[in-house]
């Protein structure tokens, strides 16, 4: 007997046969004639070389080798319809595991929980592996395949290898320490930070918010005092509070409540703090593209709300 000799229909029609334990009766309910239910039987039959039922003239009753195969070809139909149920929700992104990448504290804008959240809702069979790092070592991860969609700090280019596309926005506020002389002026103008020194992130992890805030300070007519670096956008809130200085940083930042630390308004053209999601080029997954239209759709909410 070769395996491939037996379908899934006739197992099918095995075990409504065996429920009804009546040829006619389970025929209609397949919604077959009875004749060739039986000559599908008997082929079954004489695939496997047992007998898998006692035919009597008005019903048949199971053989000890039909009980024992209906057992099996129960569990065999039922696997084959989660299997086929399981393939249906990964090709429609609705299992699977989703691996996110989020830069730049990218993860305090208001609009990022939004997104998970409806995300989760839509698929919740979706596992979410979250990763938080730079920019740089986000699309590293990407091109690398260990990533499948990342939250970015532009400016990142599109090559043959990633797609970028631009998400969400914000603008960029000046964070002091809570006892500093300029915390009674808000908004405050960029220039009253000249003689101040100001903590930034090392421009290798972060080159477009750093390249942003150091042109802001031009444009106000003053070259930055660069003080203490921080390791990431996160880690300035408590050097500030420490006072080693002052900062300019994503308004969404100053979620970070410290009693050290407050936060005022920019006077005039504030720096922004654009926000990009990055993917692989060729990558096609369902998931990935039910993700990217939930973060579309949340993203225009966020705009209409703001406007």
């Amino acid at each position: 007997m070769k395996m491939d000799d037996i379908d899934l229909r006739r197992l099918r029609y095995f075990l409504m046969v065996a429920k009804e334990l009546h040829f006619t009766r389970a025929a209609e309910k397949i919604g077959i004639r009875q004749p060739p239910l039986s000559m599908h039987i008997r082929q079954l039959e004489d695939t496997i070389g047992a007998r898998l039922f006692i035919r009597h003239s008005r019903s048949v009753e199971l053989t000890p080798a039909g009980a024992a195969f209906q057992t099996a070809a129960a569990d065999i139909v039922a696997r084959f319809e989660d299997a086929v149920t399981e393939a249906r929700r990964h090709q429609g992104g609705n299992s699977g595991r989703l691996r996110l990448g989020f830069a730049g504290a990218t993860y305090f804008h208001p609009a990022i929980p939004s997104i998970m959240r409806a995300y989760r809702t839509a698929h919740p069979d979706v596992v979410l592996s979250p990763e938080q790092s730079n920019t740089p070592a986000l699309l590293a991860g990407l091109r690398e395949g260990r990533l499948d969609v990342a939250f970015i700090r532009p400016p990142a280019e599109e090559d043959d290898l990633l797609t970028v596309r631009p998400c969400l926005d914000e603008d960029m506020v000046i964070a002091l320490p809570a006892d500093h002389a300029l915390g009674e002026q808000d908004p405050l103008p960029l220039a009253a930070i000249a003689g101040e020194e100001l903590i930034l992130f090392p421009r290798d992890i972060g080159p477009g918010l750093h390249d942003s805030v150091v042109s802001a300070c031009h444009e106000a007519g003053f070259s930055p005092r660069l003080g203490q670096e921080a390791s990431q956008i996160a880690s300035i809130i408590p050097l500030v509070a420490a006072g080693f200085g002052v900062a300019v940083v994503p308004r969404s930042v100053g979620s970070i409540r410290s009693e050290g630390t407050i936060y005022r308004t920019i006077a005039g053209v504030a720096p922004h703090a654009p926000i990009a999601l990055a993917r692989r080029a060729d990558d096609r997954s369902p998931l990935v593209a039910a993700f990217l239209a939930t973060a579309a759709r949340s993203a225009r909410h966020v705009a209409l709300n703001v406007s």
